[in-house]
């Protein structure tokens, strides 16, 4: 049986052969002592990638959202962030139960200027508004299409953050990809934020992980919220080994899965009534609608075609993702792009 072309996620990637044999020579020792030497090299080595004091390792990316959070704001806080953002859309509402944060949502297509965040900000001097004091940015976002934020808009936004009091948090679970897609370097746009968040299980290909990186206050206090949270391990060189071994072979490859998503992009828009708009595929993600006009809907295309060997997301009931991967071929990219474009009746 053939496997199937899967484009739910860069989550869905496997360690390689290689990636495999790395963890399993990994040395190892208990973390929550700080003694496991793989995890600890992974720290000091991200916490220089991304121009940071310290970092620590958690589990995974929402993980390492919430600790943020818990970090940056108290309960009761009111946070700034794009609208259809990863912290209010697929965190199952965590900013709320562990945090005790609002989300106030901004801007389109995955973007906002320093203009809108400051016309978010609630007033002070009345006790019935919460306190604005946090400003969220996802590079890229996920639900926009993978886009990369623009630097120069970064350095805007949290300029205007610091003089308002306001703290800054990147989520850059798909850090590496803006950084590919950009040309810049992971410490220059991680650079104006206060703490910033990166994933392993993603673009890297690692089984798990996820990293914050901040000063060491924050690190430290992150410490703590993840040991609330239980995400203190073990042995956990074996899974820093995987984000290592990513970093090292895995990472300059980006580019190939951003070639990818463009060519089933092409293809898709070129033979299928799809609403979709080119310029928002920037890296590894593509997000499509179904107008009002075509009969089947996001569920029913996605269902249908699993059944031809492709494998995708219904975001909504008119929209769906793709996600290329180091799983996939630029071939398989092609192929599901045509079997899209049969099913949709090109």
């Amino acid at each position: 049986m053939t496997a199937p072309i899967d484009l739910r996620s860069d989550t869905v990637t496997r360690p390689t052969p290689a990636m495999r044999a790395a963890m399993a020579a990994a040395p190892v020792g208990d973390d929550q002592y700080g003694e496991d030497p793989t995890t600890n090299r992974l720290q000091s080595r991200l916490a220089e990638l991304l121009g940071k004091e310290a970092a620590i390792w958690l589990p995974t990316g929402t993980m390492a959202n919430q600790v943020a959070l818990r970090v940056l704001t108290r309960p009761g806080d009111e946070v700034i962030a794009a609208r259809e953002s990863h912290a209010a859309w697929h965190e199952a509402g965590g900013g709320a139960a562990n945090a005790g944060v609002q989300i106030h949502e901004i801007g389109q297509q995955g973007r906002f200027t320093a203009q809108q965040m400051l016309d978010a900000i609630k007033p002070r001097n009345f006790a019935i508004f919460p306190a604005t004091t946090l400003v969220e940015v996802e590079n890229t976002h996920n639900r926009a299409g993978g886009v990369v934020v623009p630097q120069d808009e970064v350095l805007r936004i949290c300029t205007a953050a610091r003089e308002h009091g306001l703290a800054s948090f990147l989520d850059g679970a798909r850090l590496w990809n803006a950084s590919v897609a950009s040309g810049r370097a992971p410490a220059e746009l991680a650079a104006p934020f206060d703490l910033v968040a990166v994933a392993f299980s993603k673009g890297l290909g690692a089984p798990g992980g996820s990293l914050l990186a901040g000063s060491k206050s924050m690190i430290q206090s992150a410490h703590r919220h993840r040991q609330r949270l239980g995400g203190a391990m073990r042995q956990n060189g074996i899974y820093a080994a995987a984000a290592l071994h990513g970093l090292d072979h895995h990472l300059q490859r980006l580019g190939e899965d951003h070639a990818n998503a463009r060519t089933f992009a092409e293809r898709l828009v070129a033979g299928a009534p799809v609403a979709l708009d080119l310029a928002t595929v920037q890296t590894n993600i593509i997000v499509f609608h179904l107008p009002p006009a075509l009969a089947i809907d996001a569920p029913t295309l996605a269902a249908r075609a699993r059944e031809r060997g492709v494998l995708l997301n219904a975001f909504a009931s008119r929209t769906l993702r793709a996600v290329t991967h180091l799983d996939v071929t630029p071939a398989q990219c092609a192929q599901a792009a045509q079997a899209l474009v049969a099913l949709l009746g090109g």
